[in-house]
């Protein structure tokens, strides 16, 4: 299968990078510092905000100070090798002209930023939470990506590897690739499934990118 697009989005954590290590050392130590590590066990945090995650763990009052903490412990744990890049992301990145693609990610724009320049990914632009009022699976971020690049929604293509940024995508009328890399393929529900993108090429001419499996 081959998807034209004018613009190419991408989710960071689980797609262009790994960073589920650091999100569980991270996670884990904050739900211990608050007292939630049963209730913590059984709420879904990939592909959300942290603001989401926190508000169905913890009274509203307590919100904004528990997310300030969560932010401060996964900053702190870049530098301990808490980012390594995926498969094929820099190659995949590099075949791309900088202003045909952009970021679009449900973590803060500190952690963004410090998870991206960890290995030296540099977006020209960058959709963080605190961008939007509404995060995944809303199609909120990634319609703003579309307006700030200055592209038709529909000619946009989103990869992601998250049930909830896939649908998010979706949502905003856009084409969407899936990447195996958290989640099996089968729970994926996308226009593309592949591993990872190591298993992609892309074609650029002057008006669009040809997005294609390897053979």
């Amino acid at each position: 299968m081959t998807i034209h697009a004018q613009a190419l989005l991408f989710d960071n954590d689980g797609t262009l990078v790994s960073s589920l290590e650091s999100v569980e050392r991270c996670w884990t130590r904050w739900a211990a510092e608050y007292g939630v590590t049963e209730e913590y066990a059984r709420v879904e945090l990939h592909g959300r905000t942290a603001v989401a995650i926190v508000a169905d763990l913890l009274p509203a009052h307590l919100v904004p100070e528990a997310v300030a903490r969560i932010e401060q412990l996964e900053v702190e744990d870049v530098p301990d090798g808490g980012v390594r890049l995926l498969p094929g992301t820099t190659a995949f990145l590099d075949s791309l002209p900088a202003d045909r693609w952009a970021v679009v990610t449900s973590a803060t724009r500190r952690l963004a930023e410090a998870r991206l320049e960890a290995v030296a990914i540099r977006p020209k632009t960058l959709i963080a939470a605190d961008d939007v009022t509404r995060g995944k699976p809303d199609p909120e971020p990634y319609l703003l990506a579309a307006r700030r690049l200055g592209v038709d929604p529909a000619r946009c293509v989103v990869f992601e590897d998250a049930p909830a940024g896939l649908q998010a995508g979706r949502a905003a009328g856009m084409a969407t690739v899936a990447l195996a890399t958290t989640h099996p393929a089968h729970e994926l529900e996308a226009d593309l499934v592949v591993r990872d993108l190591s298993a992609l090429s892309a074609l650029v001419t002057d008006h669009v990118v040809e997005i294609s499996a390897r053979r």
